[in-house]
């Protein structure tokens, strides 16, 4: 029998972040997921997510079957044009 888990979130976690770009990277114990806001000429991170490679494949899935439901319901979601990546870095003021 699976009990409850109750979940306790802070003020800013429901709130949440706003990201307008992703870089993913790994490993072969875990993926890390950057969620960031680029704003030329400045950018932030806004989160970071890591997780095993089997949580990922499982999230992978999850979000692809969330889109199914959402475009039956909705219609077609038309892929965005992939950004030009932003050149980051470290620069000397």
């Amino acid at each position: 029998m699976t009990q409850p888990v109750q979940i306790k979130a802070g003020d800013a976690e429901v709130k949440g972040v706003y990201s307008n770009f992703m870089e993913i990277k790994h490993t072969k114990e875990e993926f890390c997921l950057d969620f960031l806001n680029i704003f030329p000429p400045i950018g932030a991170m806004t989160a970071r997510i890591i997780m095993s490679p089997g949580h990922f494949k499982r999230m992978l899935r999850a979000m692809g079957d969330s889109l199914g439901k959402y475009e039956n319901g909705y219609g077609e979601v038309k892929e965005a044009e992939e950004p030009e990546k932003p050149n980051m870095g470290f620069a000397a003021k």
